[in-house]
């Protein structure tokens, strides 16, 4: 290890190749520093911050740090427990939940499509409220709800990523269905249970204040100068709830919600009683970690890749060595968290550094595929598989209006 590159917390020695790749990107201007959590079997591997949370503040495995759309899981988690209560079908129309969305033609998008991004209403990403309070998501979802979809769309036939309006929808639907903002919702029945106490999707105001430093930020790399996204860590901002980007919480605890996935639903907590907490039932999990769309070109990554329901299925990011049955989900341009049901392996993934879309996944795919050689479950020499290679464009977090990219 560099001495630009500090490292703190457990594990260094046990995924030495992982680490060297994470402060390799720092030496390159990549980013400033990283955070990474490590299970293997259910037992914990490593749990790191590498460098710099922001300039001068260094990363810690407690640091409040972005996700993105690493976010968009507890969505799809969120409507799986929904599907078990019977409150809602996956091939429900959307309009069944929310009538109001039936409008310009699209009284046959389900919730499949949505969890699956082949909904084809992609120009409802740009929407964005100023409202103030609470009024935002009530302008935002009002705003998709008028979206007229693609041209020549037929849902379900074709693929385009859904940087947040899909996951805006379906945190709509279990509102309605449940009687619970999102933001609520989420820290009541996943998080808090799992012992994510730090992880957020709305963060009230009096509780930033209270994190204080331990807040980290992301910064725009892609022209080899660091420029800190500093919009994204407003108390404002922060407050509100992006069900598709707008997660906070360090990766040791996002990890626990890949670890609950590959416990079949259920995770070990020291704090629950009888001593762990059920999230899902063994075959809703099944269910969403699964293959659904197969074969598709996706239009906004401009490659082919598989989608559970509400999950990437063995990604690019997820290294040459990831098994083809892995799941999880990336952050634009910054991070990945990934669950490899084959090897009992879940690794969550940030970086602070947006650093541009080719050296993003080479980055990724690097950590990844040392982690897998310093854990054993492949050889240095091991070729790996082959993926395609997305190519995609994200807006950059707008530091006038607080824009987050997915």
């Amino acid at each position: 290890m560099t001495a630009d590159a500090p490292t703190t917390g457990t594990g260094v020695d046990a995924i030495p190749g992982t680490v060297a790749a994470i402060a390799g990107g720092i030496e390159r201007g990549l980013h400033l520093g990283g955070q990474l959590s490590v299970s293997l079997a259910g037992e914990p591997v490593a749990d790191l911050g590498i460098g710099e949370a922001r300039a001068g503040v260094p990363m810690t495995p407690e640091s409040m740090v972005t996700w993105f759309s690493m976010t968009k899981p507890s969505v799809a988690v969120a409507v799986a427990q929904q599907w078990e209560r019977g409150n809602l079908e996956i091939d429900d129309r959307v309009a069944d939940h929310i009538p109001e969305f039936a409008q310009q033609g699209k009284h046959a998008i389900t919730l499949r499509h949505l969890l699956t991004h082949t909904a084809g209403i992609r120009p409802a990403d740009l929407f964005q409220s100023t409202a103030p309070g609470d009024a935002y998501w009530e302008e935002v979802v009002e705003k998709i709800c008028g979206v007229e979809p693609e041209d020549g769309w037929v849902p379900g036939e074709r693929a385009g990523y859904h940087l947040t309006a899909g996951m805006t929808l379906l945190a709509e639907v279990v509102r309605r269905v449940d009687g619970r903002r999102f933001e609520h919702y989420v820290r009541e029945e996943i998080y808090e249970p799992l012992g994510m106490v730090d992880c957020w999707v709305g963060m009230p105001a009096d509780v930033h204040a209270a994190y204080g430093p331990r807040i980290g930020t992301m910064h725009h790399t892609a022209t080899g100068v660091a420029v800190p996204l500093d919009a994204l860590d407003e108390p404002a901002f922060m407050a509100r709830c992006i069900p598709g980007g707008g997660g906070r919480g360090p990766m040791r605890q996002l990890a626990r919600l890949y670890e609950m996935l590959l416990g079949r639903g259920e995770l070990t907590v020291a704090d629950a009683e009888p001593g762990s907490a059920r999230i899902l039932s063994p075959q809703a999990v099944e269910a969403i970690t699964a293959r659904h769309r197969v074969g598709l070109y996706d239009e906004t990554f401009h490659a082919q890749c598989d989608w559970g329901l509400g999950f990437a299925v063995d990604a690019y990011a997820f290294g040459r060595h990831a098994s083809p049955r892995a799941f999880g989900h990336g952050g634009a341009l910054s991070s990945v968290s990934v669950a490899d049901p084959e090897h009992g392996l879940v690794a969550c993934v940030q970086t602070n550094g947006m650093c541009g879309n080719d050296d993003h996944y080479l980055r990724l795919s690097e950590i990844l595929t040392a982690l897998y050689v310093d854990l054993g479950l492949a050889t240095a020499d091991a070729p790996g598989r082959d993926k395609p290679f997305p190519s995609v464009e994200l807006p950059l977090g707008d530091p006038d209006t607080a824009e987050s990219p997915a």
